[in-house]
């Protein structure tokens, strides 16, 4: 009996370790995530020449500056792997600046970007992993708002008219998303997320200038950012 006595407290402390060191409930089907974090645009650009009506002016250029924003996403799992996504969070703003032969103009202007996207991701592993890498792919529909330009831009369109003024329109457009990322799951509700996405996306700027005597010129050029998005987040499973 006193052999018994002493196995039973070890079956049950050893149940006890095992309850504990069983992996706790990562992601099922049903789950919902929300996410928060940091989010890093870093844009592999180019553009064309500014075009002054029919002239194109020779060496000019474009360049728009990388941006950082907060991020929010809501995670909802279809089955254990399967999960669709909705990213949105706070919008950047790109400031852009002359390159080439209007260097010398410094900032051009500044703009906001909304670019909110849905994505499809398949998560490696099961519900009880605590590592979970993932692909995904998606569509994001981009638009800008608060366009704002500088006077140098201005003077530059206006031809040294002292009452002109100038606009600015960019181009919206639906553009795709491929994303890899994984999650490191710290218990049943809490995990860490780190995901690199990338978009194929140019835009078109049109220019329209007021001058003072009521005429107007116009001035286009096309610019490709492509941005790679990096992104480091905190989840919360419920």
């Amino acid at each position: 009996m006193k052999k018994q006595s002493n196995v039973l407290p070890k079956l049950a402390a050893l149940s006890l370790l095992a309850a504990f060191a069983a992996p706790a409930m990562a992601q099922q089907a049903g789950d919902n995530l929300v996410n928060a974090g940091w989010a890093h645009l870093g844009l592999n650009q180019s553009s064309e020449p500014l075009k002054l009506g029919t002239f194109t002016l020779p060496g000019s250029g474009a360049h728009v500056s990388n941006a950082d924003t907060l991020l929010l996403s809501f995670t909802h799992f279809v089955t254990d792997n399967i999960a669709v996504t909705a990213d949105l969070g706070i919008p950047p703003k790109f400031k852009l600046s002359g390159a080439g032969t209007l260097n010398g103009l410094g900032q051009l202007g500044t703009a906001t970007q909304w670019s909110p996207a849905m994505l499809a991701k398949y998560y490696f592993g099961d519900a009880n992993s605590q590592f979970r890498p993932y692909v995904g792919a998606g569509v994001t529909y981009v638009w800008y708002s608060n366009i704002k330009l500088t006077n140098s831009l201005t003077g530059l369109l206006g031809g040294g008219d002292p009452g002109a003024s100038t606009s600015a329109d960019l181009s919206s457009s639906f553009a795709p998303v491929a994303n890899v990322g994984f999650a490191y799951n710290f218990d049943k509700n809490w995990s860490a997320n780190v995901s690199l996405s990338y978009v194929p996306l140019k835009t078109k700027a049109d220019l329209t200038t007021h001058h003072s005597d009521g005429s107007t010129t116009h001035a286009t050029t096309k610019i490709t950012l492509n941005p790679m998005v990096s992104v480091l987040s905190v989840g919360y499973k419920f």
